[in-house]
């Protein structure tokens, strides 16, 4: 690095570090490169809606989950496997070794019926079976088959390859900073989600924009 560039490197940290006394390098780092992306600037028609930069974010994440989706459901034919939602369960319930349903459910963020819904449909195709607790014979804990089990490592194949070809133009670098980011938030609405399931919006956006 030229030493002109060096000073200035060590003007901007110290800017920075004045008005952020407690940030570190990371924090620094991540303050520059937002800086060099220049935001969109949409004229929006008359009449038409547009969203703002929370909007943007939330917008392109769906849309990748979705592509995401919807790839992921296509490499699954032929494994036994009717969408991604099922590998989901079965990842779950290998995991945690034998969760009980709610825990199985829950953790892949799905209503308690339609989770036990498609719990019943792995039963039925003998990739999943179920048993009492031995501490609670109320509570029924599930646990995969060997078939199951099979037709789950068959389908992490192909699974790896659809999220391979979906970040593929990115920089192992950039596919860190992104997780990086965004854990955060999926650290806390996962400990938020089922807390807050039956509380009207409003109540639930008071708890979360503080």
């Amino acid at each position: 690095m030229e030493v002109n560039q060096t000073v200035e490197l060590v003007k901007l940290w110290g800017a920075y570090e004045a008005k952020h006394p407690n940030a570190g390098i990371d924090d620094f780092c991540r303050h520059q490169l937002a800086q060099s992306v220049k935001p969109e600037n949409y004229g929006v028609p008359k009449g038409e809606l547009r969203p703002d930069l929370n909007g943007q974010l939330v917008i392109l994440l769906r849309r990748i989950g979705k592509f995401h989706i919807a790839y992921s459901n296509k490499a699954l034919e032929g494994t036994g496997l009717d969408q991604m939602e099922e590998f989901g369960i079965l990842v779950t319930i290998y995991n945690q070794k034998n969760p009980i349903k709610s825990e199985a459910i829950y953790n892949n963020i799905m209503e308690l019926s339609s989770g036990t819904n498609m719990l019943i449909r792995l039963k039925k195709r003998g990739l999943v079976s179920e048993y009492d607790d031995e501490q609670d014979k109320r509570v029924k804990r599930l646990k995969l088959t060997d078939k199951g089990e099979a037709t789950l490592l068959q389908a992490k194949d192909r699974v790896l390859k659809v999220a391979r070809m979906m970040v593929n133009d990115l920089s192992d670098e950039d596919k860190r900073l992104c997780i990086q980011l965004l854990n955060p938030i999926d650290r806390r609405f996962s400990g938020l989600f089922q807390k807050q399931r039956n509380k009207a919006f409003e109540e639930i956006y008071r708890e979360n924009i503080r």
